[in-house]
């Protein structure tokens, strides 16, 4: 059973290799491939967390190398279950890209981009996940960084390349803090394995130990987007296409609270820097969810809320008791689900009128009811109402902060009753302005162009708006017909209101259309459906979570997984 946990990362990056070589030709192939590799790759995930609950944690040791020397992949119930939820929400978001026609634009490319891109993204997800040394969690991070700057500037045009300017700065910062703190820990540890780590620093000076724990949760926390370090996190997601916004959101900011999950109980417990932590969850609540009470975008709004939700996570890390602990497991898995369902349903809403401004939208309820139900079900889902996941998750986690007692903790607590409420209130809105009241005067019509051929310097010039397709619908002829060109191309045309500047892949353009792709629908549904059923499930993801938590703060089992004793 040790040999498949490396098996998530391998496959992937395996079947980059082919991919490439297949080039932009045999698009059916290249789908196929796709979906039956992210379909073994969730196959694997399950296999391994069930394994992982029956037997222990499953390590491997690549080469047969020893630690400190090897590579070591670790495979407990923490990195099992989130390979598990990670898999599914990758699969289905592949899935929804094939309907929007992102990924069909690769067959004009030099080389397709879009398939070995986003499988390398899922590689450096599982990499991290499986990660025993804080070497190979920082090539995890470099993989993904590599694969996302990528995916943020696909179609290459101006906004895009500003907001992946942005993100890459940021995250080659975060990067280079990180490789100090790994070379600062293996100068006073001998080595950068996390089972030895976990027995060593306690004989590190308190005051060394200390800033360790500090670098490394700074490092994290701005891949977690933890206030005060998410300021460029609202600015870099919404310019994405709608796929890669969703699995940025739902995913990658995950990574960097399983991180500091990781860190925090196996290698700093009894952390001094809990009371700080806690400062962090408290502020990224309230000033995340006032920030989206603010918006008046949808895809600002969730990546406000993204900010908001990520304190909880960081609350129950913070407090780092058995409850807490498994309270903030459930938050992730369910947070990932949640908030990657509605960036997709945003895009939804998108492709059929051309905006994700609030202001322009309206009647959705009435002209299309299911998609009304896709954005209720996971939006009431995110606010806690019972007794959806969301509202387990918060459930276990304010208990948890009631059990602890003392200032911070109460003060955690009501912040997360504010904030629960406030979410409600701001999904509320977005209901009443997109779904409940009346479409506003001079809403889109079918046949605005979302993505167009435009170049940068197009871009500069006009980068509120696109032109209208000749048919309505129909995406070939949107990008072919000059007269109904987008903005930057010399037309006088009218701009429609609401339209959105973005270039696609050598000239191939998607239209607004009433009738929504099956495949973006049947992946929307398909997640809103994952979430639910953590509801479902509820009492034996409790369960798994509770030993979960019991195994991380135990750290023994990890331990003796990985040196064998």
């Amino acid at each position: 059973m040790n040999a498949l946990v490396p098996l998530p990362v391998l496959l992937p990056l395996c079947v980059t290799g082919l991919k490439l070589a297949i080039g932009p030709r045999l698009h059916r192939l290249q789908r196929f491939i796709s979906i039956a590799v992210l379909g073994a790759v969730l196959v694997l995930s399950v296999v391994l967390m069930v394994a992982a609950d029956r037997h222990g944690p499953l390590s491997v040791h690549l080469g047969d190398f020893a630690p400190p020397v090897g590579i070591t992949l670790v495979a407990d119930r923490l990195a099992g279950l989130m390979l598990t939820v990670s898999s599914a929400v990758t699969l289905l978001v592949l899935v929804y890209s094939l309907g929007q026609g992102m990924a069909d634009r690769d067959d004009q490319a030099p080389v397709g981009v879009f398939h070995p891109a986003y499988l390398i993204l899922v590689a450096g997800v599982s990499c991290t996940f499986l990660a025993g040394d804080l070497v190979n969690l920082y090539v995890g991070f470099e993989i993904m960084l590599v694969a996302s700057f990528v995916l943020l500037t696909i179609g290459g045009t101006a906004t895009r390349i500003r907001a992946g300017s942005t993100y890459v700065i940021i995250s080659l910062f975060s990067s280079v803090l990180f490789l100090v703190a790994i070379a600062m820990t293996y100068a006073v540890a001998g080595t950068v394995n996390l089972a030895q780590l976990a027995q060593r620093l306690q004989e590190v000076p308190l005051g060394v130990r200390t800033l360790l724990e500090a670098m490394l949760l700074t490092v994290f926390a701005i891949k977690a987007a933890v206030f005060p370090l998410a300021a460029w996190l609202p600015d870099s997601y919404p310019t994405a296409p709608a796929p890669v916004t969703a699995v940025f959101a739902g995913l990658l900011t995950k990574v960097g609270v399983y991180s500091m999950l990781r860190t925090q109980t196996l290698l700093f417990p009894g952390h001094r820097l809990g009371d700080l932590l806690m400062l962090a969850a408290l502020a990224s609540m309230v000033v995340g969810i006032l920030g989206a009470v603010a918006q008046t975008d949808l895809k600002r709004v969730l990546s406000f809320t993204l900010i908001s939700h990520i304190g909880y996570m960081v609350f129950g890390i913070a407090l780092a008791g058995h409850g807490s602990i498994s309270g903030a497991i459930v938050y992730v898995a369910h947070h990932i689900t949640v908030q990657t369902t509605l960036f997709l349903v945003a895009g939804l809403i998108e492709r059929r009128d051309g905006t994700t401004e609030l202001t322009r939208l309206g009647g959705l309820a009435r002209a299309a009811p299911l998609l009304a139900v896709l954005f209720f079900v996971p939006a009431m889902n995110l606010a806690g109402i019972p007794p959806l996941s969301g509202f387990i998750g918060k459930l276990g986690l304010m208990r948890a902060g009631i059990d602890a007692g003392g200032a911070w903790a109460w003060a955690l607590v009501a912040g997360s009753a504010a904030t629960s409420l406030l979410t409600l209130y701001v999904m509320a809105k977005v209901w009443n302005l997109a779904f409940w009241r009346d479409a506003p005067p001079g809403a889109e019509e079918e046949g605005v162009v979302l993505e167009s051929s435009d170049d940068d310097e197009g871009d500069d010039d006009d980068e509120g708006g696109a032109g209208a397709a000749g048919a309505a619908g129909d995406a070939g002829a949107a990008g072919d017909a000059e007269g109904g060109g987008a903005t930057g191309s010399g037309s006088d045309l009218p701009v429609p209101a609401g339209a959105v500047v973005a270039a696609g892949f050598l000239g191939q353009s998607i239209t607004t259309t009433k009738r929504l792709p099956w495949p973006m629908l049947a992946a929307t549904g398909a997640a809103v459906a994952l979430g639910l059923s953590y509801t479902v499930l509820g009492g034996p993801l409790t369960t798994f979570t509770q030993a979960a938590a019991t195994e991380l703060l135990a750290r023994t089992p990890y331990i003796e997984a990985v040196l064998g004793r």
